[in-house]
C-alpha cells in the first residue's frame, strides 16, 4: 500500500482529438479510360480520446506528469474510393469515483466500474470528390478537408470509494489506527496534519469478507468553508458508508465530537447522517471518561491503544458487523450510462465547409471569422500564396 504522501487525487492536462483526415481529389486512370470519373475516397474520422473506470486502481498517480494527451489523427482517402483510416483512440484508465471539471463545471462522472465518457471527439473525415457527383456536376474538382478534434483543459479529481472513512480532529490517532488495522502504512509522528493525502487500507476477515477504510488529512474548525485541507478533505468522505469517528481520549471527548459533527453537517452532501462508530484512542495514557453524546447515528463506542495494541482485535471484529455490506449494484445499460456521465452536449456541426481544389481551397457556407477561416486552412495544410475561393470572390493566403 502506498503512503499519504504518493496518492494522487487530482490530474489536469489538455485532450486534443484527432482531426479528420482529407477526403481525396482523385480521377480513375487506366490504360483505356484516359478521362475517368472522379474516384476520391472519404477521410477516416479522427480519434477521440476516452476514459474508462478501472475498478483495480486507486489513485490518478499514473496520470499526474501527462500534461498534454493527443488521439490519432485520420487517414486522407485514396484513389479508387479508397477511404482513410480512423484515427486511434487514446483510453486512459482511471479509478471509479473519478469526476471530470473543464473550469467548474461537472462533464462527466465515472461512478460505476468499467464507465466510459468521452474527454475529446475525433473531427470528421472530409468527403472525397467521388462523393460530389450530381447530374449536374460530373467532374467535381474538390474535396472536403477534414475536421479539427474536439480539445479542452480538464481536470481529474477522484472522490474516493471506501466502506469507512476514518475522521478525527489533527492528531487524535486515525494513521496509527489504519496501519494497526490494515495493510495501510501511513506516515504517523506527533504533529497536526501527518496525513496530507488520503491513504486506503485493506481489512480483511477471517471469512476473506474485505473492507476498504480511508484516512484523510485532519479536519479543522473551518474545514467546510476551505480553510486547511477543508473541502479537499470533505469531498473524499461524501461516498463512504461509514465513518469511523476517532476521539483522543486523553482530551474532553465532546467538544472534539462537535467540532467535527459541526463540520459535517455545514459541508451537507449527506456525510451529518452518515452512520458513526466512535474510537476513543490513547487508553493508554489513562482510563476514557464516559462518552455522553446521545445521537441515534452512533452505532457503538469502543475505545483502543494504537500505542500498546489494547482493544485492537475487538475493533476490527466490531468493524465488520457494523459497516453494511454493500447491496448488489445494478449496472446501467449503456444508453442511461451515458446520459449520466457526459453532461457535455455534443459540439454543433460547423456552418460551413472547406473544400480542397486543384488549385488551392473553396469555402462553402460562411465562416464565422476570418480568424477561424485562416486556422483552419493553416490546419488543412495551406501554405502561403495558396488560392482560396469564397463566392464569387479568390484571394491568395498572405
Amino acid at each position: 500500500m502506498t503512503g499519504g504522501s504518493l496518492f494522487s487525487d487530482r490530474a489536469g492536462f489538455h485532450v486534443r482529438a484527432g482531426r479528420g483526415g482529407h477526403g481525396g481529389l482523385s480521377f480513375r486512370r487506366e490504360k483505356y479510360v484516359p478521362k475517368g470519373g472522379p474516384d476520391g475516397g472519404d477521410g477516416g474520422d479522427g480519434g477521440d480520446v476516452v476514459l474508462v473506470a478501472d475498478p483495480s486502481l486507486r489513485d490518478l498517480s499514473s496520470l499526474r506528469r501527462r500534461h498534454r494527451i493527443d488521439a490519432g489523427n485520420g487517414g486522407g482517402g485514396g484513389s479508387a474510393r479508397k477511404h482513410g483510416a480512423r484515427g486511434e483512440d487514446v483510453e486512459l484508465r482511471v479509478p471509479v469515483g473519478t469526476q471530470v471539471f473543464e473550469g467548474d463545471e461537472l462533464v462527466a462522472d465515472l461512478a460505476h466500474p468499467h464507465a466510459r465518457a468521452v474527454l475529446a471527439r475525433g473531427g470528421r473525415g472530409g468527403r472525397g470528390n467521388a462523393r460530389f457527383v450530381s447530374s449536374t456536376r460530373q467532374v467535381p474538382r474538390f474535396a472536403e478537408v477534414g475536421m479539427p478534434g474536439e480539445e479542452h483543459e480538464v481536470e481529474l479529481r477522484l472522490k474516493l470509494l471506501a466502506d469507512a472513512a476514518l475522521v478525527g480532529l489533527p492528531n487524535a490517532g486515525k494513521s496509527s489506527l489504519l496501519a494497526r488495522i490494515s495493510n495501510a502504512r501511513p506516515k504517523v509522528a506527533e504533529y497536526p496534519f501527518t496525513t496530507l493525502r488520503p491513504v486506503l487500507g485493506t481489512v480483511e476477515a477471517p471469512d476473506g469478507r474485505q473492507l476498504v477504510v480511508a484516512d484523510v488529512p485532519g479536519l479543522i474548525e473551518g474545514a467546510s468553508e476551505g480553510v486547511g485541507l477543508g473541502h479537499e478533505f470533505l469531498a473524499h468522505l461524501e461516498r463512504a458508508r461509514t465513518l469511523v469517528h476517532v476521539l483522543d481520549s486523553s482530551k474532553p471527548l465532546e467538544p472534539q465530537w462537535e467540532t467535527i459533527d459541526a463540520e459535517l453537517s455545514a459541508y451537507g452532501a449527506g456525510l451529518d447522517v452518515l452512520p458513526q462508530i466512535v474510537v476513543l484512542n490513547k487508553i493508554d495514557l489513562g482510563p476514557p471518561p464516559p462518552f455522553e453524546v446521545e445521537d441515534d447515528r452512533v452505532l457503538a463506542v469502543l475505545a483502543v491503544s494504537c500505542a500498546t495494541g489494547e482493544g485492537i482485535e475487538g475493533f476490527r471484529r466490531r468493524l465488520f458487523s457494523l459497516v453494511p455490506e454493500p447491496g448488489p449494484a445494478e449496472a446501467p445499460d449503456e444508453e442511461e450510462l451515458a446520459d449520466f456521465l457526459v453532461y457535455r452536449p455534443r459540439a454543433k456541426a460547423r456552418p460551413w465547409s472547406l473544400l480542397r481544389t486543384g488549385r488551392g481551397f473553396r469555402v462553402t457556407g460562411t465562416p464565422p471569422s476570418n480568424e477561424e477561416l485562416e486556422r483552419a486552412l493553416r490546419e488543412a495544410g495551406a501554405r502561403k500564396g495558396a488560392e482560396v475561393e469564397i463566392g464569387d470572390e479568390s484571394f491568395e493566403l498572405a
